[in-house]
């Protein structure tokens, strides 16, 4: 990587001329949809974006579906793609007969080959409704509720690392060291036997921000609070753009997706609840 790569980078972020791409040109693509946005970026290493991101209004409410195609599988860019599309009006096991579709085109279907050449990609699709957050994921593309003071992710890594700290086999800085740290232990493909998609209900007590992004973006903010205090305080597309910019900077070795989603909801009262006072009855 050198500077040039990087400047030519940027300059796709700066470009107005993003703003009429093509469905078919994904280096660089910008979505809004009702107050919320979504940005993603080829980045500076790989030659093309295999990252995808789809948005909806849906029920009076915001979608947002970030997947992630797994590099060493063939079509990842594509097997990203039709999942994203498809997943926004629909459920995760329909986005997942999406891409053994797309295996069945190229004759994978039922080969589990060691090099992984099955069309294979992770999934994260979060909504956000009137008072709380679902999110369903499989992979390692992640989830972060951020407010100024109480950030957190919502999402679990369906990877190697997270499960050998989960099992207690290393601690979290040797997993993270290790170099089979991101090596995925489930996603979507055709040489998936068994789909086990993790589903969580969220409800804030205050506002705050949705944040959905592949790893090209947490790898640079893995904790929440770090991210919570990289994003500025500006509308979801700006804050995309920079998340998207921070990224770049920082050398871009992967795609980049964010998709950012504001929360009002219906903020709950914690203050406590009145006492009781029994009425002595008239004599």
């Amino acid at each position: 990587m050198n500077g040039d790569e990087v400047d030519r980078a940027l300059r796709r972020l700066r470009d107005p001329r993003h703003d009429a791409l093509r469905a078919s040109d994904r280096d660089h693509v910008e979505v809004e949809t009702a107050g919320a946005a979504g940005v993603t970026d080829r980045g500076v290493r790989h030659r093309r974006n295999e990252d995808a991101l789809a948005m909806a209004r849906v029920d009076g409410g915001i979608a947002a579906v970030v997947c992630d195609g797994v590099s060493s599988s063939a079509r990842a860019q594509d097997a990203s793609k039709t999942d994203a599309e498809t997943a926004c009006r629909t459920a995760l096991m329909r986005a997942a007969e999406a891409v053994v579709a797309l295996a069945r085109e190229t004759g994978d279907v039922g080969e589990t080959r060691p090099s992984g050449d099955a069309p294979a990609c992770t999934y994260i699709s979060a909504y956000a409704g009137a008072e709380s957050i679902i999110v369903c994921w499989v992979g390692d593309s992640r989830a972060y509720w951020l407010t100024q003071g109480r950030s957190q992710q919502l999402t679990t890594d369906d990877s190697w690392a997270a499960e050998v700290v989960a099992h207690g086999a290393l601690s979290e800085a040797e997993a993270h060291a290790h170099p089979n740290a991101h090596a995925l232990i489930a996603w979507l493909g055709a040489d998936v036997s068994e789909i086990k998609p993790h589903v969580t209900t969220f409800t804030p007590d205050e506002p705050g921000m949705l944040l959905v992004c592949s790893d090209g973006l947490w790898n640079y903010y893995p904790e929440a609070a770090g991210m919570a205090a990289a994003i500025p305080a500006a509308d979801p597309m700006t804050a995309a753009r920079h998340l998207v910019w921070l990224a770049l900077r920082a050398g871009g070795h992967d795609n980049i997706t964010v998709a950012m989603i504001p929360f009002a909801g219906a903020v709950r009262d914690r203050r406590p609840p009145p006492r009781r006072r029994r009425l002595r009855a008239e004599p």
